[in-house]
């Protein structure tokens, strides 16, 4: 049966139940070894839409091997870190330990995940591992964009709702992503989100291509970076499990330029925290090439944020990001610098979003789009 959003969303509530009752978790640590199995899950489903594909291939002079599925953008799953193989492991076994080695096999078989999946399973008796599993054993051809993103979002929003507020920090509903996928058309090239999250916009973009039959992997190089460890780690896992590779860093994109984007990206996307306070502006005053236009004087990031976008775009680059609608009539010095960025002739068009777009907050937002290409065009028909 393929499940839909109200049946996962009941299978989740069921999970984190399990946990609750009988783990000596935080709620907000539930988020964690159900992104596990759910990782597992999907990419067995993902394994077994391949296998189907690659048996008919084989012959007596050619076995199918693991390069055969990544090339497939597939990552290779030994038997033992197969869905079916955990699941029916006898009453006796130590499922904990071989969830642990399973997620081994896949980081060893796998370099992009090297340290990112979870190996606490040991710590959770065969019962409570077998309750989770059965609540999450549902079929996932239905589940279509940022999967995992949809559910870390759904622990956050019910059990640690503090945490995924914090500064406006919020998972973008996938139908805002592909709308700013759709718009900017990242058909070949680098893309870069500095505020990447779950890496919903790689995913996003990576379908894009495929509708337009074309490879991902050979189209799109992507670059991200996020403050948290371990959003982080759930990147690189969505990514692997789309069948993506990428360069997701862990830093600061205030402060930590770790990309050295300044006009080295054709597409730049991304859903920032809005309306951040405190960050150290002395820190970062005198970087003219991230921050071209200068600082606002307000205690607000949002034109932080902005900078951050345009100036990571190549002379023909193209930006969409979500935006606080504030950021669109703000005054005084945020004023100063949406002139300069206007009369720089970047801005392409921008798109009013209505409330209740979002899985856990009720504002409205802006959608901006920026397009660095059409400067010259713009000019010589005024020439």
């Amino acid at each position: 049966m393929v499940a839909n959003t109200t049946e996962i969303e009941k299978r989740l509530w069921d999970a984190a139940d399990q946990l609750r009752a009988n783990s000596k978790l935080r709620s907000s640590e539930y988020s964690v070894p159900v992104l596990g199995l759910i990782f597992l899950r999907y990419a067995d489903f993902k394994f077994a839409q391949a296998e189907q594909v690659l048996e008919g291939q084989a012959t007596r002079r050619r076995t199918i091997d693991k390069t055969d599925y990544q090339a497939q953008g597939v990552m290779y799953l030994r038997p033992e870190a197969r869905w079916d193989h955990l699941m029916s492991l006898p009453e006796g076994e130590n499922i904990g330990r071989a969830i642990n080695d399973a997620m081994d096999m896949i980081m060893q078989d796998n370099d992009d995940l090297r340290g990112v999946l979870p190996k606490q399973y040991h710590r959770f008796g065969n019962d409570l591992l077998v309750s989770l599993m059965k609540s999450l054993n549902f079929r996932m051809d239905g589940m279509d964009g940022d999967v995992f993103g949809k559910i870390y979002e759904y622990f956050l929003g019910n059990f640690a709702m503090t945490e995924g507020q914090k500064g406006g920090e919020f998972f973008t509903p996938t139908a805002i992503v592909r709308l700013i996928v759709e718009i900017i058309e990242p058909y070949h090239g680098r893309i870069f989100d500095p505020a990447c999250g779950s890496g919903g916009m790689f995913v996003q973009s990576a379908r894009f291509i495929e509708n337009h039959q074309q490879n991902p992997t050979a189209q799109l190089s992507v670059y991200g970076q996020e403050r948290v460890t371990e959003t982080v780690r759930l990147a690189k896992m969505n990514l692997a499990a789309h069948g993506l590779s990428g360069d997701i860093r862990e830093g600061n994109s205030y402060y930590d330029d770790i990309h050295r984007s300044p006009g080295k990206f054709d597409f730049v996307m991304a859903n920032p925290p809005f309306n951040v306070n405190g960050v150290d502006k002395e820190k970062i005053k005198d970087d003219k090439r991230r921050f071209p236009f200068g600082m606002p004087n307000v205690d607000n990031a949002n034109y932080i944020w902005i900078q951050l976008f345009y100036s990571a775009l190549n002379e023909q680059g193209r930006a969409g990001f979500v935006m606080a609608n504030s950021a669109s009539d703000a005054r005084h010095s945020e004023l100063e610098l949406r002139k300069q960025l206007i009369e720089d002739r970047a801005v392409d068009v921008m798109v009013a979003v209505g409330s209740n777009f979002f899985y856990t907050v009720t504002l409205p937002c802006t959608l901006w789009f920026l397009d660095k290409g059409k400067r010259g065009t713009e000019r010589e028909d005024t020439v």
